[in-house]
């Protein structure tokens, strides 16, 4: 038996007994469920989930205001509070409604497996951004020191799944926050992966500016890979360069210059301009 497989159902061990501690918990606690103060419970350290959609909490917030909370939140007692579990979209709604209490389910996990329980929760989830469900799988790989191949037959998901959303770390900064909040989808994400930083720059603005579908970025990518498309891009950029370098220059001479591609406009206001510009090429 392998060392790597040894670990994966270790792992695959931990998640059977957190989901079934949990499940039991809260089929044993329905009839439990207090009310207890917004301010007395704290975020859970573990959790993957980075984005929350402002609108989409707006709107629950108005729900939860017009209809009350029908699903309780789910959190662990600790030290003097508690920190929550589950349902971290319906305490912040909560909050934004004004409510001072919100309904929850206290329940008996042991603290060694929070942090498994929020990683394996959220794996789960479907309402998870890419980028989060990215930093989860890498998070349970790392921390468990198994594959991809390890952690796909663990959570149920196949492996190229699992690839290909963790290739989306490596996006820039900027590319993630755009695939976050849904600016960019998913299938645009993968396609962008791989390319330098300035082509990504190039792609994504113009995603955004033209509003294309993945298949029309995959043409454009085509096109932005081919060598000669490269090379005139290139040409272009350095055109624009000294263009922009000449109307500085027209610029500190007093006269006035106007940009286009490949095309310098010089603008004179009367027939002295004229003159004056003249015998400056003297």
């Amino acid at each position: 038996m392998s060392a790597k497989k040894a670990l994966g159902r270790g792992l695959s061990a931990i998640i059977e007994d957190v989901e079934e501690a949990y499940k039991q918990d809260i089929q044993q606690s329905r009839e439990l469920v207090r009310e207890i103060f917004i301010d007395a419970i704290a975020p859970n350290p573990y959790q993957p989930r980075t984005y929350f959609s402002e609108s989409a909490l707006a709107e629950l917030s108005e729900s939860i205001k017009r209809h009350g909370l029908i699903q309780p939140i789910i959190v662990v007692a600790k030290n003097d509070g508690f920190m929550l579990l589950a349902g971290e979209r319906r305490l912040r709604a909560s909050k934004i409604a004004g409510f001072k209490t919100i309904r929850a389910i206290v329940a008996d996990i042991e603290s060694k497996n929070l942090r498994e329980l929020a990683l394996i929760e959220n794996v789960q989830r479907e309402d998870l951004n890419p980028i989060e469900l990215a930093i989860a799988y890498k998070e349970l790989i790392e921390e468990y020191k198994i594959t991809q191949e390890g952690l796909s037959e663990i959570i149920h998901k196949s492996r190229t799944q699992i690839t290909n959303t963790m290739r989306l770390l490596s996006l820039s900064d900027k590319t993630k926050e755009y695939l976050a909040d849904g600016a960019i989808s998913q299938g645009h994400a993968k396609v962008l992966v791989g390319l330098s930083s300035e082509e990504e720059e190039m792609v994504v603005n113009t995603i955004l500016g033209q509003k294309l579908s993945v298949r029309d970025t995959e043409a454009l990518l085509k096109r932005v890979k081919n060598p000669e498309v490269k090379n005139q891009a290139k040409e272009i950029k350095k055109i624009s360069s000294e263009l922009n370098s000449l109307k500085e220059k027209l610029k500190q001479l007093g006269f006035t210059a106007k940009l286009k591609p490949n095309t310098i406009t010089i603008c004179f206001d009367d027939d002295a301009s004229v003159s004056a510009f003249l015998k400056q090429l003297d």
